[in-house]
């Protein structure tokens, strides 16, 4: 039997952080390795481990996969978070780049220079008010349904929970006139395997403050 996913990089969110919702949703436990100084990275490099030189990698199954996409494809396949068919795997993965667009925004905030902190909140902000949250306010309205797709849960659920939690950190009321949004964010919060991940002491990590931003500089410079 296979053991337990190994995820290596920082002890931070950055490109991990969607890959430990998705595991944590599957009900797959996993282990993390962090990366602490650049020798750390230069070593996966150096060992052939890191296919493109990059991080996130895990280990899973036998293979060592990088690519944030890649890896959340596979345990969306996996563990039937990728909908019954190609038209369901369409829809799933066109809400989950709009996710992804959204949280890039919010993934690289922590890293900006001070001066350039206020004008990118406001735009995060504006973005999901008025570009990402309605349109998938919309499509929850538009079947009726508790799910973004199929009426069950799909890769494109976990990955807009998380961005509706790592949202509402930057901006409390963001959700205010987003009912279904607010209520799909309860419902995949009360699942049993993400009611665990979401308490305190899981392998959820917090945002990402000066230390951690200064840690991930002294890896990556």
């Amino acid at each position: 039997m296979a053991g337990k996913p190994i995820l290596h990089y920082f002890d931070g969110r950055g490109r991990m952080e969607p890959i430990r919702w998705l595991l944590a949703a599957a009900g797959e436990e996993f282990e993390e390795k962090f990366m602490k100084t650049r020798e750390d990275l230069e070593k996966l490099r150096n060992d052939g481990s890191l296919m493109f030189q990059q991080v996130p990698m895990v280990e899973i199954d036998g293979m060592k996969l990088v690519q944030t996409k890649a890896i959340l494809n596979y345990i969306a396949a996996k563990h039937n978070l990728y909908g019954k068919d190609i038209k369901e795997r369409a829809l799933i993965d066109m809400y989950s780049e709009g996710v992804a667009d959204l949280n890039e925004m919010i993934l690289y905030y922590p890293f900006l220079p001070p001066g350039d902190k206020e004008g990118r909140l406001a735009q995060i902000k504006e973005k999901a008010r008025n570009r990402y949250f309605p349109a998938f306010e919309k499509v929850l309205k538009s079947h009726g349904q508790d799910y973004l797709v199929g009426n069950r849960l799909s890769k494109a659920d976990v990955h807009l929970t998380e961005l509706l939690y790592h949202t509402e950190e930057l901006d409390s009321t963001v959700l205010a006139n987003f009912p279904l949004l607010k209520a799909l964010r309860t419902r995949v919060s009360n699942l049993p395997t993400m009611k665990k991940f979401l308490q305190p002491g899981s392998q959820r990590k917090p945002f990402d403050d000066e230390k951690c931003v200064e840690a991930v500089k002294k890896i990556f410079s």
